[in-house]
């Protein structure tokens, strides 16, 4: 299972999102398996993203000394409940800038399902560029998108705060 789990991280990590995105899109139909532009971009967002955060959240419970596990051993616990109730919280301290990195970027390549004609910011912004013959509707869109990630770095800034041990 670790094999699998390795190669599955390993391809999706080493594969840009643009070719997994046309892959599910243009490529499973080839095996019977034909998706609306939604549900495609979504499964290829979702399949890219896990395994970016399957590697930050064992890197996140490895980071936890192993002292943690032996001081859980001695106090009878299971290892899910030292998994649940020691590690977990730790690791989510951790993991948290990342995490917050990672959104931040989610929300960026949102641009990419343009590619296979879902409308989204960039595709609207594009056609009112070449409908306008101006391009102030791309201020707008990085405007949009400015405003997003400072929504979302303030969530996460919150939740660091939240969990933080030094604070």
């Amino acid at each position: 299972m670790r094999d699998v789990v390795g190669a599955y991280i390993w391809l999706l990590r080493g594969t840009p999102l643009l070719l997994q995105v046309f892959f599910v899109y243009y490529g499973l139909p080839n095996f019977g398996i034909t998706l609306e532009n939604f549900p495609a971009a979504c499964i290829a967002f979702v399949l890219n993203y896990a395994a970016y955060f399957a590697e930050i959240f064992r890197a996140g419970i490895q980071s936890i000394d192993k002292g943690q596990y032996e001081g859980a051993k001695v106090l009878g616990f299971t290892y899910w409940q030292t998994m649940w109730r020691i590690i977990l919280p730790q690791t989510v301290r951790r993991v948290l800038p990342p995490v917050s990195n990672e959104a931040i970027t989610l929300v960026k390549d949102t641009a990419l399902v343009y590619a296979i004609g879902l409308g989204e910011l960039l595709r609207a912004t594009k056609i009112a560029v070449s409908r306008d013959a101006v391009t102030s509707p791309f201020v707008v869109a990085a405007v949009f998108y400015l405003v997003m990630t400072y929504v979302l770095t303030k969530v996460f800034d919150k939740l660091e705060q939240r969990y933080s041990i030094y604070e």
